[in-house]
């Protein structure tokens, strides 16, 4: 399990802005891997986001430049255009996941199985979208914003919920010291989400590569994608997760 490891290390990052790429430098730098959720629909669009009364970058890194960008991370869906999912019809929610899995995997040349879901849990996963995902996409699985605090696996990989948020910092380097100091028995994941352009608004990238630092480098610990982590055969053994099984189909609704 986990390349003979049982805990595990994964990040996931959405809008695939152009922040992504200071993100990814100090990724690289400590040899940690993550997964960003891109929208292709937006792709090469400048924008300005104002969060916390400060005006913060939120420009998309263009269509041409997302293979070298994210050639050594995992590139997922996060819909085409970044609607609100439950306030679509089914049609719709199907063909904003599934066309953007579609563009993204022949923008990196390989095929796409991740999503994470825009907006946010309360706007966009519904019981409802969970079933088109389940039943009409080729998403392996999916990423909601709800933080557990925990390490344990889960068997819903269409409703996994990450760990924790990145700036919730205080509960960021806390949970790093447990899981660090866990002598793991059973499979534990460490499952880190956020945006880059979050770190504009306090400018609190030295506070991340410290955690990077934290986190990164220890023999008992495995550090991958999502994919690499969620999708582990081993892992999905002992938890009881399933893949479904995606057929190409006409869609009806």
């Amino acid at each position: 399990m986990f390349d003979g490891k049982l805990k595990a290390v994964t990040f996931s990052y959405d809008d695939g802005v152009t922040q992504d790429e200071k993100l990814i430098s100090i990724l690289d730098k400590y040899g940690l891997k993550c997964t960003f959720n891109l929208n292709s629909g937006t792709l090469g669009r400048p924008d300005i986001l104002k969060l916390n009364g400060k005006e913060v970058d939120h420009h998309k890194v263009s269509a041409n430049d997302v293979a070298r960008i994210y050639r050594e991370h995992e590139v997922a869906s996060h819909t085409v255009s970044h609607p609100s999912l439950n306030r679509l019809r089914n049609g719709r929610v199907m063909r904003e996941i599934e066309r953007d899995r579609e563009a993204l995997s022949r923008l990196v040349g390989y095929e796409v199985r991740g999503f994470a879901y825009p907006g946010g849990t309360e706007v966009s996963m519904s019981d409802r979208t969970v079933d088109v995902i389940r039943n009409y996409t080729g998403v392996q699985y999916a990423r909601t914003t709800d933080s557990t605090y925990s390490f344990e696996p889960q068997f819903d990989l269409l409703r996994f919920n990450p760990t924790v948020h990145h700036v919730e910092w205080e509960k960021l380097f806390g949970l790093c010291e447990s899981f660090l100091s866990l002598n793991a028995d059973s499979p534990k994941i460490f499952y880190i989400w956020g945006h880059s352009y979050e770190f504009d608004v306090c400018d609190d990238w030295s506070l991340f590569e410290d955690f990077c630092a934290m986190i990164s480098g220890r023999d008992d610990v495995f550090y991958g994608t999502n994919s690499e982590v969620l999708l582990d055969p081993d892992l999905m053994n002992y938890s009881g997760a399933t893949l479904h099984t995606y057929t190409r189909r006409r869609f009806l609704f």
